[in-house]
């Protein structure tokens, strides 16, 4: 029994330690979407990295139309200069990138401002591919706040200098944020995996992409 018991322990440990990772890692570098002038909060960056949350049809999910809006009010308040949108698009009939852009459009965002990543299949791909493909070196990460410490400790494995904005989904959403969180467990392990034990290459590594550095290089660009 007492093995048994000490055997059930080391498998708590070895459990929670990717999410402990990720929250001490990023506990510094995050900030929630409520309240009154939130976004004085959020430090200057490059690029908003807005990460894919689904879609229904040509319509972006709640949780995901709530990320473009945080994205939106932040270039709207000079945070950011470039909105970096990475999502999926591995078949046709389903294209994150496109359809976040579009929604943006509707926010009053130009697309001048817009970069599409068309290959952001995981949080560990978007984040790797924002600094390798599209050369950001800083950026504002946008998700939900359950999302946020895995998110945020990944673009920072990645070589960025990551500061993260979380929606509290909880207020909208409770249900569906509490099967989300409950599946970060096991998210975060495989996520601890990729970045800090295999060091996995992104689905599509390559190639380098000038448009962001393209805008950023325009004078009067914050966090440049």
């Amino acid at each position: 029994m007492r093995r048994t018991y000490q055997g059930l322990v080391l498998v708590s440990v070895l459990a929670l330690a990717p999410m402990t990772w990720a929250w001490l890692s990023s506990s510094e570098h995050r900030a929630t979407a409520e309240g009154g002038g939130w976004p004085a909060r959020v430090p200057a960056a490059q690029a908003a990295l807005v990460l894919g949350a689904g879609l229904y049809g040509a319509t972006p999910t709640p949780m995901l139309a709530r990320r473009l809006d945080i994205a939106a009010e932040l270039y709207q308040a000079g945070k950011v200069r470039a909105l970096l949108l990475s999502g999926d698009n591995s078949r046709k009939d389903y294209d994150e990138p496109t359809v976040m852009r579009d929604y943006l459009r509707g926010k009053g965002v130009p697309d001048a401002v817009m970069v599409l990543d068309y290959a952001g299949f995981d949080t560990w791909d978007s984040c790797v591919r924002a600094r390798k493909v599209f050369g950001a070196e800083r950026v504002t990460v946008i998700t939900q706040e359950f999302h946020l410490p895995r998110a945020v400790t990944l673009c920072r494995t990645a070589g960025l200098e990551a500061f993260g904005v979380g929606d509290d989904s909880v207020r909208r959403w409770a249900s569906t944020t509490y099967v989300y969180a409950a599946r970060e467990l096991f998210a975060t392990a495989k996520a601890f995996a990729d970045a800090m034990i295999l060091h996995s290459d992104p689905v599509y590594p390559g190639p380098r992409e000038v448009s962001l550095t393209r805008i950023l290089d325009q004078p009067g660009a914050p966090g440049a």
